[in-house]
């Protein structure tokens, strides 16, 4: 089973987490099902359920080397993520921006080295978009839950019922190699343009024709492709996206690949799938 997950650290009815279900067979990912959770607490408990997949998670899995360091965290992913985790988003805002506020215009920010390449936000930032507080609400959840994050952790197999993998993705590296730097989203009603829903469109042309490096095609009903091009936030199509991107690590590790496509990264700073 594949899996896409277009996070946020605080859902809602308005804003819920967005799961695609799909599979994949000879090149062509088929999309299978759409799941919404309100809380994260819901979105935890299907995280636990006894099945067998590799799923493709929009947030980051660590934070960069360069911020730890500074920081004097635990040199080391696990026990990082744990000291992490331990604290309030109100402790970390105010670590991270100490951190921010004794650099200079335009190095604010330290960046991991998946960034560059992934044109991906920082993992530190804590406002738009609040990627340290996905992190901090989503890495936790997966590890309790028994996931393995290849290249950063296994659990005891002994705890595990079943093969869940995690990898971290992220749809813009997708979208912008169909688009460039055209917009196809917006959480602002004002912002919900007809440029936007013909950007949508063309995004899912090009993966139902299999017009991208990845060299997959998406197979969608007509109602499948409907709502996705519905769906104004984009949060549907993120997670398709997100399962795209899943479905070519499984076919890197289907061909043998040791570590999902991903290759040889700082494993406190974790890299994102296809980048």
């Amino acid at each position: 089973m594949l899996v896409g997950c277009d996070f946020s650290s605080s859902p809602s009815k308005r804003k819920p987490i967005v799961i695609a279900i799909g599979s994949s067979k000879q090149g062509r990912v088929h999309l299978q099902e759409i799941l919404r959770f309100e809380t994260l607490d819901a979105w935890s408990q299907w995280l636990r359920l006894p099945q067998d997949w590799i799923g493709g998670f929009d947030l980051p899995f660590g934070l960069p080397r360069e911020l730890i360091e500074s920081l004097k965290w635990p040199n080391n992913w696990l026990a990082c993520t744990e000291h992490f985790s331990a604290m309030s988003r109100d402790t970390i805002r105010q670590h991270f921006k100490a951190f921010c506020d004794a650099r200079p215009v335009g190095q604010k920010f330290a960046h991991r080295k998946t960034d560059g390449p992934a044109g991906s936000s920082p993992s530190m930032k804590w406002v738009n978009p609040p990627v340290a507080f996905m992190l901090h609400a989503g890495v936790p959840r997966l590890l309790d839950a028994g996931v393995e994050l290849p290249g950063l952790h296994t659990p005891h197999q002994e705890k595990v019922a079943s093969r869940r993998i995690a990898l971290e993705a992220y749809p813009g590296l997708l979208a912008r190699e169909l688009l460039g730097n055209r917009s196809y989203k917006s959480d602002d009603k004002a912002k919900q343009t007809p440029e936007r829903l013909i950007a949508r469109k063309q995004i899912l042309q090009a993966l139902e024709t299999g017009q991208t490096r990845l060299d997959l095609r998406l197979k969608l009903t007509h109602a499948q492709h409907d709502a996705l091009v519905a769906d104004a936030s984009g949060d549907t199509l993120d997670a398709v996206l997100c399962m795209v991107q899943a479905a070519w690590a499984e076919l890197q590790h289907n061909n043998d690949h040791p570590c999902y496509g991903l290759p040889m990264f700082d494993s406190i700073e974790g890299w994102i799938v296809t980048a």
